[in-house]
């Protein structure tokens, strides 16, 4: 076995690596850019090479620095984990020149099916379905608007070397198929280093899912099932699991099939996977093939017991596979949810910073639950601008689905994240959408479900009072500790009152308090009560709160007047008053946001890349103003309404923060 790999790749893929390696007795190196000199996966490894500044094309997709690495370490092998040059045939080819051992596919398996447009003439030829569309290079957005119209509206824009959601656009209309195909190119540019671009058909309301499958260099190849990766955004996957609940046994085993022989016509050995869209009728049709390890390939592992990355390692070695098709079984059920530094209640644009608090719930394994978490982040750790906005992937695994969705949702709520924007709110709410619940998904689905983004949860009136109920006694925790205070003027403990009204969700609850030794009774002016246990001291951030039998986790933080609740998706300021107090926040003036109507304020931390007007120009809703790159996308800014540009204050080249005045109009 292989003494010593270099893991060519950062976050937590390098340490996810990192850690198979480590476990089969194999040393690893890491590499790093400027950005990550104090990154997880550099103090993770056994060893650890500066390779450039903090550009992905300065760093870690050039190919030299990490050959030159490979030779300053002598390490044997190189897995390259996913994006940058995992489905890169040139660092192949450099690797095998340079007696290395590759840990993916053969060059020829990468050349043929990491370009989507080449594997898509193969498909057809396997007789695999495709989907309609134009397989040839477009040289310019004319002509991407001419194909597009002869495919037909609506249109998918891809990148041919792309991956992760980067260089696609879907185009309705010829102003959209000029601005995605421009977009496209820049991203897949910057991404990829290719700046080739394809149009195919886009086909409304379907299921991604996709075919894991693991082949050796000795023609013996398995697919692992399914993972169903319909939730997406901008085609980036949010949310997968394995197996798909929509697919039935018939369905399965003949996308496996067709994709095992789409693999052995192109001799492919290591792990790769055959991605599908399926209509509302199971017929499926042949998308990409990604030669190289999945971001979401945890719940393959997670319903097979299958240790991917350690396949991909023996495979490489020469090793034949020691699993036949009829040893694959699925064994329960698996989500993944992807946390990304992307702010949901601003569209979900990406956030930067340092982490000040990072603390995912702790990883287990049961015969009835599973939690793991795979993340390259830690606590005092900063999110760069210049990669990919993933913070962590947290995995759930059960019995069932249902049992899989509950895991899921506990761990969520018990996951704390602070000092940057991210999606767990949102991950949170598909968790308890009927849609969801029911497996009634397409690929469409966030864009239907919320059509004018995420505003966050409401929770049932339910639940808030459980909530309220939980909050009255936490606060009669703290009213306890700050009356037995020393140093008080009458040397006596103050009485703590029991009568309080809770205002959350917008709900005031009335409440009243009797409290004991082994928790508190809470009765609302309705009648009802919840009996409320919880070992909640002032100060802990994750209580173990159980409401009338019932757990709860919930994130807490001390706020003036109460606290901050979040549970569920949900994020709360739970106020807390006396009655008296309550009658006279009544007669409180409410405070009035300043106005901004007239400014173009940049949404996210990021780079502007181009300014489309100047000053004294008149706009129309809807026309680019400029765009701003952030975490590898390209986001263009648009103009809300009618109006005249009288100032612009950022150019071309510019780094800007949140909230930054790009421009001002009259």
């Amino acid at each position: 076995m292989f003494k010593k790999i270099l893991i060519a790749n950062r976050g937590e893929i390098a340490c996810r690596v990192i850690k198979t390696a480590t476990r089969m007795g194999i040393k690893t190196v890491a590499v790093y850019s400027d950005a990550d000199k104090h990154a997880l996966h550099v103090k993770m490894a056994d060893e650890a090479v500066h390779i450039g500044p903090s550009p992905a094309n300065q760093s870690y997709i050039v190919i030299d620095k990490i050959m030159a690495a490979i030779k300053a370490t002598s390490a044997e092998a190189v897995h390259p984990g996913y994006g940058f040059l995992s489905e890169n045939s040139l660092f192949a080819e450099a690797l095998e020149a340079a007696g290395v051992v590759f840990i993916g596919p053969p060059v020829g398996a990468i050349q043929k099916m990491g370009d989507k447009i080449t594997s898509k003439k193969l498909a057809e030829e396997a007789g695999v379905s495709t989907v309609p569309g134009h397989m040839g290079l477009i040289e310019d957005a004319d002509e991407a608007v001419k194909i597009s119209q002869q495919v037909g509206y609506p249109v998918m824009i891809k990148a041919s070397a792309g991956g992760g959601g980067k260089g696609m656009r879907i185009a309705w209309d010829d102003d959209g198929a000029r601005e995605g195909f421009q977009s496209s190119k820049n991203e897949a540019a910057a991404s990829f280093g290719d700046d080739r671009i394809f149009i195919e058909k886009f086909i409304t309301q379907p299921r991604h899912i996709e075919i894991q499958v693991l082949g050796d260099k000795h023609g013996n190849c398995i697919y692992l099932h399914e993972r169903e990766c319909s939730i997406q955004r901008r085609q980036q996957k949010v949310i997968e699991e394995a197996p798909s609940p929509f697919l039935n046994a018939e369905t399965r085993a003949a996308m496996g099939a067709q994709s095992v022989t789409l693999a052995q016509a192109v001799d492919y050995c290591s792990a790769g996977t055959v991605e599908f869209i399926v209509d509302a009728k199971q017929n499926f049709y042949f998308l990409e093939m990604n030669t190289r390890l999945q971001v979401e390939h945890p719940v393959t592992e997670l319903i097979t017991g299958i240790d991917l990355v350690e396949q991909m390692i023996r495979v490489a070695y020469g090793e034949k596979l020691t699993i036949k098709q009829a040893d694959v079984q699925l064994d329960g059920w698996a989500i993944e949810s992807r946390l990304y530094a992307e702010d949901p209640y601003r569209g979900f644009l990406p956030s930067i910073g340092r982490l000040s608090r990072y603390r995912p719930p702790a990883e287990e394994s049961s015969k009835t639950h599973v939690v793991r978490n795979d993340t390259g982040v830690y606590e005092g750790g900063e999110i760069s601008m210049y990669y990919d906005p993933m913070i962590a992937k947290l995995c759930s695994w059960g019995p069932d689905r249902a049992a899989a969705l509950e895991t899921m949702r506990q761990a969520l709520d018990g996951f704390e994240l602070e000092g940057i924007g991210h999606n767990l709110p949102f991950c949170s709410a598909v968790m308890d959408h009927p849609r969801f619940i029911s497996g009634d998904i397409s690929t469409a689905f966030i864009e239907e479900e919320y059509p004018d983004g995420f505003k966050g949860v409401e929770l049932p009136q339910t639940i808030l009072q459980k909530l309220a109920a939980g909050a009255s006694a936490m606060h009669r925790v703290t009213e306890i500790r700050a009356s037995r205070i020393s140093g008080r003027i009458d040397n006596h403990e103050r009485e703590v009152g029991t009568e309080f009204v809770i205002s959350l969700g917008g709900y005031d609850f009335s409440v009243s308090v009797d409290a004991d030794r082994n928790g508190s009774t809470v009765t609302f002016e309705d009648g009802t009560s919840h009996r409320v246990t919880s070992d909640w001291q002032a100060g802990e951030t994750l209580p173990k709160l159980e409401v009338s039998g019932q757990r709860m986790n919930v994130k807490i933080d001390l706020i003036s007047n109460g606290f901050r609740m979040r549970h569920r998706g949900a994020d709360l300021n739970v106020i807390i008053r006396t009655p008296r107090l309550f009658e006279l926040s009544k007669h409180m003036v409410e405070k009035v946001a300043p106005d901004t109507s007239n400014l173009l304020l940049c949404p996210m931390p990021g780079l502007v890349v181009s300014v489309a007007v100047v000053v004294g120009d008149e706009v129309h809703e809807g026309q680019a103003l400029c765009t701003v790159e952030a975490m590898k996308m390209e986001n263009v800014l648009k103009a809300e309404k009618k109006a005249v540009i009288s100032k612009i204050n950022a150019g071309v080249g510019d780094s800007l923060a949140v909230d930054d005045v790009i421009m001002e109009f009259e």
